[in-house]
């Protein structure tokens, strides 16, 4: 982190922001019981925020970093379509040609024999028709195909829908886009993207086939939790000829990179693995969606939002699921790796934005902030009753009072205005407690340990 980076997180607006964030991930995954969650926030190309919560491993009791090693599933398209780009740009392939200009061997059933060819656009925006998967049920027995494989299957995989009539996520789509790339490049996909992507971004814990001296930093992986409160361990999971679609594993510090290269980029009028235009045309929609609020580029996601556009991509892997979103307008960018089934990385990586940008826009701006009372630090942290958890904290100007298991923290969020000494008086949007008295009841180091909202009270905890 730069000194400029640094200065901004001690801006009280994000650092409120940052606090926020922070106990709200601690205290949903309290409840939800999901083992391990990472979390990296870039701002302007620099890491403005990397950390871990829980645990990479329940067994061992391993911490969850921002170093921890997590299979990014799905992410791995972007890497895919980056592959294709650069061979575009190249001259060594075109993304209108028909598909078997580069793979002879793709000749599929002929389902729809007046939809047009396929190409390598249909691929990277998912408008193919393909079928969603290779013809076999490695998503439940885990045991992906070959290259060899998917190869043997193609005259049996036809097109589901006609290619250019609907949006269609494809994972063979995508596996098909990694084989261009190999045949284009003259050497295996997996060589291709750590010499051209992964090496020259210092991605140095990211990679296609996974290296085995990386083996102890890697999460393990664990399904959804169960009716009976238990999870399933699962075992190391190899994507195989599926790679190009699904088989990258990285860290949130390596993901950071990949944000911060695409913020230098965007702004950039030269080239950085790929040139300026042509990731700025990977970013635009390719393919809307029928409501408009979101779209295919090549290989990027597109989201419409009221406030900002966003572009990433997310992932499922078994044992993870996976989400990153930068916001070019606001030079944020965000990536949340976790380790189960039903971890939440999507509801994170678009509050992060959301209650961020605001506030690293006021920051950068070097407009003046409330500063925060110092005495309130005693009286921050969790408190929690029969009914409840509340978290005390400042924020966007004001000692605030949030449920920090709740989707949104801030839309709920009552307000502690000085009265007496401890004491405050309870303002917000509505609820029966509103103008009652809050006082902290002070601990022997001078720390609140309990509060009381009206006759009743609560008890200071931690996650």
């Amino acid at each position: 982190m730069t000194t400029k980076e640094m200065n901004l997180t001690t801006h009280p607006e994000v650092a409120s922001n940052l606090a926020l964030i922070d106990i709200w991930i601690r205290a949903r995954m309290a409840y939800s019981g999901v083992p391990g969650t990472s979390v990296a926030i870039v701002h302007d190309q620099e890491l403005l925020y990397a950390n871990g919560f829980g645990y990479a491993d329940t067994a061992r009791q391993k911490p969850a970093t921002a170093d921890t090693i997590y299979r990014i599933a799905s992410h791995s398209k972007l890497f895919t379509a980056i592959a294709v780009l650069q061979l575009r740009d190249q001259g060594k392939v075109r993304l209108d040609d028909p598909l078997t200009d580069y793979l002879p061997w793709f000749k599929p059933q002929d389902s729809y024999p007046h939809s047009p060819t396929i190409t390598l656009r249909h691929l990277l925006t998912h408008t193919s028709g393909l079928p969603r998967e290779a013809g076999s049920g490695y998503w439940r027995d885990f045991n992906f195909p070959t290259t060899a494989e998917v190869q043997q299957r193609m005259p049996d995989l036809g097109q589901k829908i006609p290619s250019e009539t609907e949006w269609k996520y494809s994972n063979l789509a995508l596996t098909l886009a990694g084989e261009v790339v190999a045949a284009a490049a003259g050497q295996t996909f997996a060589a291709y993207v750590q010499q051209n992507i992964l090496d020259p971004l210092h991605m140095d814990s990211s990679s296609v086939v996974f290296p085995a001296a990386q083996a102890d930093r890697l999460a393990t992986g664990y399904g959804r939790r169960m009716p009976d409160l238990t999870r399933e361990a699962l075992p190391f999971v190899d994507a195989k000829g599926m790679a190009a679609a699904t088989g990258l594993s990285s860290t949130v510090n390596d993901m950071a990179r990949f944000i911060s290269w695409q913020l230098r980029l965007r702004v950039s009028d030269g080239s950085e693995l790929l040139k300026a235009s042509t990731l700025r045309e990977m970013q635009r929609p390719q393919w809307v969606e029928a409501d408009w609020q979101g779209g295919w580029g090549l290989g990027f996601y597109v989201e419409h939002k009221k406030d900002r556009d966003l572009v990433g991509h997310s992932g499922g892997y078994p044992g993870y699921v996976t989400r990153t979103l930068i916001s070019p307008k606001e030079k944020i960018g965000v990536s949340v790796l976790t380790n189960a089934l039903d971890g939440d990385p999507h509801l994170i990586a678009e509050r992060v934005i959301t209650w961020l940008a605001p506030a690293m826009k006021t920051a950068v701006k070097g407009e003046p902030a409330v500063e925060p009372d110092p005495g309130w630090a005693r009286f921050e942290g969790t408190y929690r009753d029969l009914w409840g958890d509340f978290h005390v904290l400042y924020l966007d100007g004001k000692l605030k009072l949030v449920d920090p298991t709740v989707p949104d923290p801030k839309e709920e969020a009552f307000t502690l205005e000085p009265a007496q000494e401890n004491s405050f008086i309870l303002r917000g949007p509505g609820g029966g407690a509103i103008g009652e008295t809050v006082r902290f009841e002070l601990g022997v180091d001078g720390r609140a340990v309990r509060v009381k909202v009206g006759e009743n009270w609560a008890d200071r905890v931690t996650y």
